[in-house]
């Protein structure tokens, strides 16, 4: 053979094994530079939900015991207690009692955002039970009956078993433990 045709063949060997071995250090290089930026996003992404939890966490844990309060207020025990006002009538006590549930149920509407759907629902059944047996234990007693009968009648009612808003109340404690 021709010694150019050799010294060609060489170059051709040399310059693509040069090719070759460069194509391979671009690939390796660029998937450890994409490998590198998705790690940086994903620690960016770490790094702002852990922002995000330590932000929202304090507020979940304020609606929790803003529900928890609400519960408290709206219970049997408290509620005739916040509501009865000497020479009211029955009828009186009973729209003051349901509209206190209501209006401070609507004052805290905004709270079902920061806790779970099921404590939510927890909560809005125990407000729905709480204005039922008001009205449930109103139906008892004669209209013109002492407003301390309709605190009775109340009272007897959650008597048999547990207050309405004790179930809710648990059920936020058990979740706001867990938190």
């Amino acid at each position: 053979m021709n010694p150019i045709v050799v010294i060609i063949l060489v170059l051709l060997a040399v310059l693509a094994s040069i090719a070759i071995t460069g194509y391979i250090f671009y690939l390796i290089t660029k998937r450890y530079f994409d490998n590198q930026q998705k790690m940086q996003m994903l620690q960016m992404r770490l790094d702002e939900h852990r922002e995000a939890v330590k932000l929202v966490t304090p507020i979940r844990l304020q609606a929790y015991e803003r529900l928890a309060l609400y519960l408290e207020r709206i219970s049997p025990d408290s509620l005739v207690l916040r509501c009865y006002r000497p020479g009211m009538d029955t009828k009186t006590l009973q729209n003051t009692m349901t509209k206190t549930i209501r209006d401070e149920w609507e004052h805290n509407l905004s709270q079902q955002v920061y806790i779970s759907s099921e404590a939510w629902k927890m909560v809005r059944e125990a407000k729905d039970e709480m204005t039922g047996v008001i009205n449930s234990a109103a139906i008892t007693i004669p209209q013109d009956a002492d407003p301390t009968r309709l605190a009775s009648a109340i009272f007897s009612s959650v008597a048999n078993g547990q207050a309405p808003t004790a179930q809710a109340l648990e059920f936020l404690k058990k979740e706001m433990r867990e938190l």
